[in-house]
């Protein structure tokens, strides 16, 4: 259990209470005020110089003012000195401990290179479907109150997020690109090549942003160079190659993968390997030309449709492709991957939609944004067609969005690399969905088309996974031997384990779930398994945002509990805890009691000192356990659960005496049905799926206002995220790559159940 506790670092908790700032489908408003009127030649003057901030009077955010903020100029190619829109970089605690939303960098490019708009917003948004990436959406940028236009308002990849995504941030943390900057003629490439054991070698190509690291960098450079089977201890290898799939599958040249290997980063976690985070996507979807090597501008449409979905593979340049493909392995989980980015957004043309009603939120936005680089009718027709943008900044071809992407999605599937047969993996089953801890459980599934199968798991959260071959010999729980039934055994040491499998051939891979390892399927275990008693755990939220507040007006976690006899508890000599080897962590307080058949609610929030029930712990969003014991030290009660979604509960349903499953919240009320999630909208509109139960999609339709903007999350039933979107209008859903089972529909306050097939 102390495994978990190692990383309460209120993960979700912090996203969901930040998530409003970069929210998909809400234009934000950034207003700065300088008290100097030359303002523009100070941040000239600094961009050139020392590249520092200047003060500014104030910034202001959605109305929320912040005075004494630090403002500059950022960028490299975007950044021109006689121009009017150029990208900043607000830090809103350089000179004052300010945050906004738990968030104190702001980054804002100034859609230098993209007639669309769409481009950087776009393509987070789908690499977000597979690997930890920036959030990312639009804003109106004043100062001193003239409007100078609308940018693109992307997270910063700094130690806030990787302490948000991988639980630390004081481990080595490098930004690949040269710090004087990429351009024609440079020969500082951050391409991972070793260099030699100097570190001198390598200053002129990355940046180290924590205090030590280059000894791990050039570790990782010579690991690569000689010692490749040992990568995966230095190296988040499915993550790189999840990095490296995005950059061909979007013609993402101004990237690792393209002229000057840049514009990504490293951090090293808690186990020793490196991270691998993507950044800066402006010119995602083939806006940049050059592809590295002799030969290799792609300086037409077709070129960059057609693409070798293998470049670089025996360049000696880029040994991150060339190294890691040369393993026949990882060659079948990068094609894997791609293949998976394909179906999910291109051959589905899903991703239109996406881009269909950002088009639409901005539009007026982007005509009111006279400092553009292009024209509104490029604006409008670069989705779809090619734009000759001519000189300047954002000079060149830009290909249509749609017309790259679509020639792009029909040339890779009919490759050969993409049309061999692939493994299959359905029936996946464990001999016990709710293991006690120290259990041994069997996992099976049924494969065809494979020579190897992988079952891969961990206990920890961000943890490598152990990797265990997985078996059809009749002697794992699998059958008979030959049958086409694969098994493994494993035996459950935590709260909880997160899991996937992978099953190759000699030409094909394949992942279960599809987007592993970055989503993975999960087990969760007691430690006692108790007995259904009078007093119990009934329900808890972990994420409170703006579900309920207490007696002095906070949101913080709750934890319901339930009496099922009619007779009144005496709570005194009970106690709470979320730490199995402290049980008696808190204790309820005396004169507390709980009523017959009623609830009592303690608030989750280290602080004994607001009156009533207040617990001297939080709750995790990310992963925890609540014991519920007695002063003999018994557990009378518990419940483990990870990875919970903020104002969404979970609790016993039927009320008091059933399973744990997703709720919405019946906060100190009965929780309902065989799912406290109804098919009754809480708002004005009502929803309909059809056809529900659903095999391979649904039409969802929404009788909401016209042009109302409708934010749709699906979860499952252990209250996780599966699917989210913007839409505007009714929209099919695809549900293919969704495991057979029960979802909760979420569409702003409304929710639906559907079922798939």
């Amino acid at each position: 259990m102390k495994n978990i506790l190692t990383y309460l670092f209120l993960l979700i908790t912090t996203l969901g209470l930040s998530q409003d700032f970069y929210n998909l489908n809400t234009i934000q408003t950034i207003e700065i005020t300088f008290s100097q009127t030359n303002w523009d030649q100070l941040l000239d003057n600094e961009y050139a110089s020392t590249g520092n901030y200047i003060l500014a009077e104030n910034v202001t955010i959605n109305g929320e003012v912040f005075d004494s903020v630090g403002v500059k100029y950022k960028g490299n190619s975007t950044y021109q000195p006689n121009q009017i829109k150029n990208p900043f970089h607000i830090e809103l605690d350089t000179y004052k401990d300010h945050q906004y939303e738990a968030y104190t960098d702001i980054k804002l490019s100034n859609v230098a290179k993209d007639p669309s708009f769409l481009r950087e917003v776009l393509s987070y948004q789908i690499l977000r479907q597979y690997m930890n990436a920036p959030l990312s959406n639009f804003a109106n940028v004043y100062v001193n109150g003239t409007l100078i236009g609308l940018y693109s308002n992307s997270e910063a990849v700094s130690k806030k997020f990787v302490n948000s995504r991988f639980y630390s941030k004081k481990n080595t943390f490098v930004k690949c690109n040269p710090p004087a900057g990429a351009g024609p003629g440079t020969s500082d490439y951050p391409n991972l090549f070793y260099l030699g054991q100097d570190s001198v070698n390598y200053y002129d190509s990355y940046e180290i942003k924590s205090d030590y690291g280059w000894e791990e960098l050039i570790n990782l450079c010579d690991t690569l160079a000689n010692n490749i089977n040992d990568i995966e201890a230095i190296l988040d290898v499915d993550k790189a190659l999840w990095m490296l799939a995005f950059n061909n599958v979007f013609v993402n040249l101004d990237s690792y993968s393209g002229g000057f290997t840049q514009n990504y980063y490293l951090y090293r976690d808690n186990y020793g390997r490196f991270l691998s985070v993507v950044w800066d996507l402006n010119e995602s979807f083939g806006r940049f030309s050059m592809a590295g090597g002799i030969g290799n501008n792609l300086n037409s449409t077709t070129a960059k449709q057609q693409m070798d979905h293998l470049l670089h593979i025996n360049d000696g340049d880029f040994p991150l492709i060339q190294k890691l493909l040369s393993i026949p392995t990882y060659k079948r989980m990068y094609l894997a991957h791609m293949k998976t980015m394909l179906l999910e957004n291109f051959d589905n043309e899903s991703y239109i939609t996406t881009a269909e009603t950002l088009q639409t939120l901005i539009d007026a936005d982007v005509q009111a944004d006279n400092n553009k680089f292009f024209s509104y009718a490029n604006f409008t027709s670069n989705l779809n067609s090619d734009i000759n943008s001519g000189g300047g900044p954002g000079g060149g071809v830009t290909p249509g969005i749609t017309n790259l992407m679509d020639g792009r999605n029909d040339y890779l599937l009919g490759l050969s690399d993409f049309t061999q047969t692939d493994p299959t993996i359905s029936n996946i089953s464990v001999s016990n969905s709710t293991p006690l801890i120290n259990e041994t459980i069997s996992i099976t599934a049924v494969i065809t088309n494979a020579n190897d199968v992988t079952f891969g798991y961990r206990t920890e959260m961000g943890a490598p996974f152990t990797k265990l071959e997985m078996f059809d010999d009749g002697a794992h729980n699998d059958g008979i031997a030959g049958d086409g039934i694969y098994g493994q055994d494993l035996t459950i040491t935590d709260a909880f384990v997160q899991y996937y499998i992978y099953a190759e051939n000699n030409t094909s891979g394949k992942f279960s779930p599809q987007r592993a390892q970055y989503e993975y399927y999960t087990l969760t275990a007691t430690t006692s398994n108790p007995i259904v008693g009078d007093l119990v755990i009934n329900e808890f939220m972990a994420s409170n945002n703006t579900t309920v507040a207490d007696q002095d007006g906070e949101f913080d976690d709750w934890i319901e509990f339930y009496n099922n006899s009619s007779t009144t508890i005496d709570l005194e000599g009970y106690y709470l805890s979320d730490d199995a080897n402290d049980l008696q962590k808190w204790a309820f307080l005396p004169g507390a009691v709980i009523e017959g058949n009623s609830y009592a609610i303690v608030w989750a929030d280290n602080d004994e000192t607001q009156t009533g029930l207040h617990a001297n712990f939080k709750l995790s969003a990310a992963a925890e356990s609540i014991f519920l014991s007695n002063t003999a030290g018994t557990i009378i009660d518990e419940v483990s659960f990870v990875e919970q979604t903020s104002d969404i509960s979970f609790g016993r349903i039927p009320n008091g005496v059933g399973n744990f499953q997703i709720m919405n919240p019946t906060f100190n009320a009965e929780n309902m049905g065989s799912t406290s999630i109804s098919n009754t909208p809480l708002e004005a509109f009502k929803l309909k799926a059809t056809p529900n139960p659903a095999d391979d999609h649904f039409f969802l339709e929404v009788n909401g206002k016209e042009g109302e903007k409708l934010n749709i999350n699906v979860y499952n039933l252990n209250g996780i995220i599966i699917h989210q979107d913007v839409i505007f209008k009714n929209k099919f859903i695809y549900t293919h790559n969704w495991a057979a089972g029960m979802y909760i529909l979420r569409v702003n306050n409304s929710f639906l159940k559907i079922v798939v097939n």
